[in-house]
Parts: structure tokens; sequence; C-alpha cells
């Protein structure tokens, strides 16, 4: 990466990582947060990158007449030895798009001021370097990659970033941030998708009085009506401003205890040098929202957390103000729901853009319209499909990535559900309350089982099951009838997993005839014809502590092959045959619980590149096995007969993806070092009009 030392510069930044102090790091003037950057969209017409950058200034400027500072910048070629040479002095024009107060009066306050940096730059026949200074100062990671325009992204995905309440973050010496950046040196990341819990923000009912008070309330009449009042309502705005402040400018986090704080020094570094594409999930908000009922989604406290916090999320995830209408209502890398939501009174924010010549993302927001027993109203689901269907029709993609907060292809876990809202609970439920015995089982917010919330959120949830897959069918057909491949990328569940739709497979001891073996054959060899071929890449967590080794038990043992209808089996990839320290075997190969992030590499890139070409060993037409990595030796198992109808092969096709999950070694580790578990996702070979589904339950109309 040029001068960007990452041993020299940037090991440093990871010492502390597991304890911070308990003054806040935010600095008393001058550039607080930031640089963030932020991918918009890529316009293949006319060959433009467009990106906005977005910095938040403390205090540094008379209100009456604010000075956004001065942001140069340096675009050329990337590898050129002089970077500095071409395009000296250009300036990428900043705009005040909000101010916003923090404090209990106009008398006592400090004032935050956000500049927007709008920046479109054109693509060229080769990958270019974005170099830039702030006020004339700069840092070795102050640059940013924008690919050739026949080069498809280089695409990260992760979530979960950060801890949960009460976690012992002092059992973490490492950081999975200092692991990508090590990666992002050698690769060039042009992109990370964050798909949900970008920040935690439950300390809320923790460092927030009035929220406080409410969350402690026993009487249930006072608790659904207390109201908001002016000074209520900035008290959670000064909330989620701190948070956000401290979080996305310094890394710094703590919570319910002294041994649950961190520093992550390396995550404001990482947003300032790959720029992001987000979608929101419950802990940007506050835990479960979304996913209790209805009676505590309604009442005014609960409401406005949801409205208070969506307007910060809008603010440091996408730099948007709520009260901008061409930024907020209008911006074209907008999908916009036709309502507002019932709870959050915004219109929900789906994103799209191209990542690429042959690659689209979309970012579904599956938690402004939230509800107990729906994620997304029928309306939503129709312009989204208008609009990848406008897509289409403009400029042919080979791959659509779903950024979808929650796992779509994960195992049943309904049986849970039933147990925790039984009646047979209502007496244990009433003493965990009243601390009397199981002291944790139940949330404050309404007494139900804390862990319920959780499942409720899962589009395997018994509420959810329609509307699962009816979206799973209508994925399958608009991807059959395009020949675009379709790969869902998710968080949320702490831990790496793989589900998997394919074309079903006629088992050991249903095959009748000879015309059986040739079917199994035709599908097992042939992946890139596999119209139902549809992997849903779960990477979860890259900061949070994964869930204990029994959870991975209860998921593999959950894990069973299901019939979604007559013709497509869905179930789990067994990736995860050998632990992150690479010698010993593992039981659960299809769940992870370990800290990871992932990467999603065009093949083409792959070959191009010296360090992922020596590090895979792959050539196009190659058939590997899914599964661990090791560096300079590839794939376990390359070219062999894909006979496995429970773990084939799969090709190495020109236009596919390489997509890998980086899971750490070793939590107590300062090194932070992963290990891959990759596996190739070929392109779609070929289209049909419409797919049977036939035998799906739950779908409106299984034809």
């Amino acid at each position: 990466m040029g001068d960007w030392d990452i041993e020299k510069d940037y090991k440093p930044l990871i010492d502390g990582v597991d304890s911070c102090s308990d003054d806040s790091p935010i600095k008393t003037d001058g550039v607080v947060c930031g640089p963030v950057m932020r991918l918009k969209e890529v316009d293949y017409d006319d060959m433009v990158w467009r990106g906005s950058m977005l910095l938040v200034v403390r205090d540094a400027f008379d209100p009456s007449s604010p000075r956004a500072p001065k942001v140069e910048y340096n675009y050329t070629p990337s590898g050129e030895s002089d970077i500095s040479g071409s395009g000296s002095g250009s300036t990428f024009e900043g705009k005040l798009f909000h101010t916003d107060y923090f404090g209990d009066d106009n008398a006592n306050h400090s004032i935050f001021q956000f500049y927007r940096y709008e920046i479109e730059l054109p693509l060229g026949d080769v990958e270019h370097t974005c170099k830039y200074s702030i006020n004339g100062e700069t840092e070795p990671h102050f640059m940013f990659y924008v690919p050739a325009k026949t080069q498809n992204f280089n695409t990260i995905a992760y979530s979960c970033n950060g801890f949960s309440l009460a976690v012992d973050s002092t059992k973490f010496k490492g950081t999975l941030w200092y692991d990508i950046l090590q990666k992002h040196s050698k690769v060039h990341y042009h992109v990370m998708l964050g798909g949900g819990d970008q920040l935690y923000s439950d300390a809320i009912k923790l460092y927030s009085p009035r929220v406080k008070k409410w969350v402690e309330t026993n009487d249930p009449i006072k608790k659904r009506t207390m109201k908001v009042d002016d000074l209520f309502r900035r008290e959670m705005g000064n909330f989620y401003l701190k948070e956000y402040l401290e979080w996305f400018g310094y890394g710094y986090w703590k919570g319910s205890t002294p041994k649950s704080r961190t520093l992550q020094r390396l995550f404001p570094v990482a947003m300032s040098t790959i720029p992001s594409v987000n979608i929101w999930d419950d802990h940007d908000t506050i835990d479960g929202f979304g996913s209790y009922p209805d009676r505590l989604m309604k009442t005014p406290v609960f409401s406005t957390l949801g409205n208070v916090s969506y307007k910060y999320y809008m603010l440091f995830q996408h730099h948007v103000s709520i009260d901008e209408t061409q930024a907020h209502l209008k911006d074209k890398h907008w999908i916009l729901s036709k309502n507002d939501g019932e709870f959050i009174k915004q219109k929900s924010h789906s994103v799209f853009t191209r990542i690429g010549p042959s690659i689209a993302m979309l970012g579904l927001d599956c938690r402004t319209e939230r509800k107990l027993k729906s994620i997304l109203p029928k309306s939503t689901y129709e312009v989204t499909f208008q609009r990848l269907n406008d897509e289409i029709k403009k400029k042919k993609f080979d791959h659509l990535y779903l950024m979808l907060g929650v796992p779509i292809a994960y195992p049943r876990l309904v049986i849970l559900e039933y147990i925790f809202s039984s009646p047979l609970l209502y007496p244990i439920k009433y003493l965990s309350k009243k601390k009397v015995v199981a002291q944790g089982l139940v949330n404050e917010f309404n007494g139900d089982v804390e862990l319920l919330d959780d499942l409720n959120d899962h589009w395997c949830a018994h509420d959810h099951k329609k509307e699962r897959n009816n979206l799973i069918a209508a994925l399958q057909d608009w991807g059959a009838k395009h020949g675009v491949r379709i790969t869902i990328l998710s968080g949320d569940v702490h831990l790496a997993a793989v589900g998997r739709f394919r074309s079903k497979l006629h088992r050991h001891h249903l095959i009748t005839s000879q015309k059986d073996e040739k079917e199994n054959e035709e599908i097992l060899s042939n992946a890139e014809e596999d119209l139902r071929l549809m992997f849903n890449v779960i990477s979860s967590a890259v900061v949070n502590t994964p869930p204990p080794d029994g959870m991975a038990k209860l998921l593999q043992s959950k894990n069973h092959i299901h019939k979604f209808d007559y013709e497509t089996d869905e179930d789990s990839v067994p990736l995860f045959k050998t632990n992150p320290d690479q010698k010993t075997k593992r039981k659960e190969d299809c769940f992870l619980n370990s800290r990871n992030w992932s990467d999603l590499i065009p093949i083409e890139n792959v070959l191009n590149n010296e360090y992922l070409n020596n590090n895979f060993k792959v050539e196009i037409g190659d058939h590997v096995l899914p599964g661990m990595v090791i560096d300079g030796q590839g794939f376990d198992v390359k070219n062999k007969d894909a006979k496995d109808m429970e773990n084939p092969l799969y090709p190495v096709t020109e236009k596919g993806i390489m997509v890998t999950i980086h899971v750490e070694k070793d939590r107590k580790s300062a090194e932070s070092e992963s290990t891959f578990y990759s596996f190739p996702i070929p392109n779609l070979s070929k289209s049909s009009e419409k797919l049977s589904h036939k035998g799906a339950k739950h779908l409106l109309n299984p034809t």
C-alpha cells in the first residue's frame, strides 16, 4: 500500500484493545470524527465513481460563520512511484449539512458540525489510488482505491462490530481490524459492506438517566404511558451522538462493568481507507428493536428510541440529515419504501449500487419497518424487485450480493420459541423479574425471556416463515430469469456459517434408476448451471464474543436437509472440518463459533494478484472442495470427482467469485491472525423464465 507500513505505523494501535479509561476521548475542538468514507454508487454509463466523506468538527469555528476543513487530494494510477505528482492541489468541497448540540440546555452545550464532501472520480483503464489530506495534514491511511472501469470490486462483509454490555473484553487481546488492514495492504479492498450492528448502543439503558428510569419502572401502566418531552428526547440524542463520536471517531466503547470496555483504534482507520455501504440492525438502535410485541414498540419511550437512533444512523453511516430532501429522499442509490414505518416514522432506506461491471449489491433495510410479525410489507418488496428489474434492463450483471442483517438460510429453532413463550414459564418469569430466581432470564423492557427477541428476529421464526419463503422463491425466480447468481450476506448470530439452497439430489436410498444417478451427477458436476444454487454467507462477529461451544453443537444437531420445495434442498455447507489452529478436527463442521469477517474476490482479481494467487493456487476450470486454505498450499481437495452429495466440489469459473471467511486463530494473541475458509461461487451460465415451487410450505402461490 505504497508508504503504508502496517507493522510500523499501525501495530502500536492494537495495544490496550482490551481496556480503556473512563474518560471520553472526544477532543475539545477540531475534527473529532472522520474521515469516514462512503460509497454511494458507480455509474458505468458515465464511468464515474461517486461517494462521500464525513468529517465532524467540534467548536472549531464561529457557528455563525462555519468553514469546512480543507480536503485536498491526488488521484493517480495505483503503484506509481510518485503518487503526489499527478492531480496535486485538487479539492473536495465540503458542505455543512447538520449542526448538533450536546448538553442539557443552550447555555451549557458543545456544538458539533457535520460536513459532507461529495466525491466524483472518473473510472480509468487501471485501478487508481486517491490520497487526501485534511487541512494540510495527512496520514498513511488517508487513501482509498478505485477499481478500473473493467474491474469488479474486491469486497469485505462484516457485522456485529462491538461488544454486548456485559462481555469481558479482557479475554480478547487482538482485533480483527488489524487482520483486515493487513489483508487490505495486499489485496486492495474497494468497498466494505456493514451488515448491521456497526456499533452497540444498548448502553443507553445504563447511561441515559431517563431511559434507565423507564427501564427500571415496574408498573406496566406507567411504563407504557411515560411521556417523552424535549429534555428526554435531547438526552437520547446526547447518548447516540456521544456513542457514535467515541466509536466511529476513536474506537472507544464501554459497557456495564470495568471489564466490558474496548479500544478498537483500527476501526476508524479502516473507515478512512475503505469506503462503506451499510445497513442497520437492532444494536444500532437498541437490542431487539422491532421484534418485541407491538404494544411495547408503540410506547412513547421505545418508539422515540427508534426515531432518534435512526437520525444518527443516517448521519454517521450514510452522511445524510433527515431534514435534507435531496440527500435523504431523492438520491438514486436509495430504494425507499412507499410508506413510513409504524414505529420509526421514516421510510426504510435500502441501498442499491453496482460494484463492478458485472456485480451489483442490494442492502435491504429490514429494521425500519420491522414488526413482530412482519419484516417488510408487500409494497416494499414490490418496489425493490421493480428496481432490480429496471437495473438489469439498463445493463446486465452476473452477480447480486444481497445484504440481510439476519441469516435467511439457518437451522430452525422454533421449539425454543414455543418453550420461551409458553404460559408454563409465567411463574419463573415473574420470579426472575423480581430477582428471586434465574436473574437475567427476562429482559427489562416487557419481562419476556431475554432470548425470545433474538429468536423472533430470525427469518425462520414461526411468524416470518411465509414471508421468508416467498422472498426466497422470488429471488430464485428473478435470478433464474435473468441469469444472475445471487449470494446473500448476513451476520447477527456471532458465528461463521454458510447456508445453501440447491437443486434437489436423489438420496442413495431413493435412487431407483440410472436416470436418477445421471441427474445427480449433472447437478454435482455442473454447479454453474444450477438455477437454484444460492449461498447465504454468514459472517459474524468481527468484534463481539462468540457463543459457547454448546450453541455450535445445537445448531449442528439441527442441520438437517430441508425440502424448500420438491426441487430445492436447503442445508449448510460443511466448511469448517478443521479448527482455526489448522490442526484439530471439528465435529461441528457447519458452524464455527469464533470471531470472523469475510471477503468476496472476483476470480479475475484472484488470478491477477500475486498474494491471492499464491494463496489459493487455482486456475479456471479447477474444481475445489469448500474448506480451509493453507497459505502456499491452496485447497485440500482439487480436481477430484464430485461424488460427495453432502459436500460437492465447486468450479472456478472466469466470472465467478472466491468467498473467504477469515476466522480468528487465537483470541489471546495480539497478532490477530486468521485462517482462510474458502469456496468459489460460479456464475450462472443459463437462465429459465420461471421455476417450479410445488411442494413449498408457507408459500402464497407454490406453482
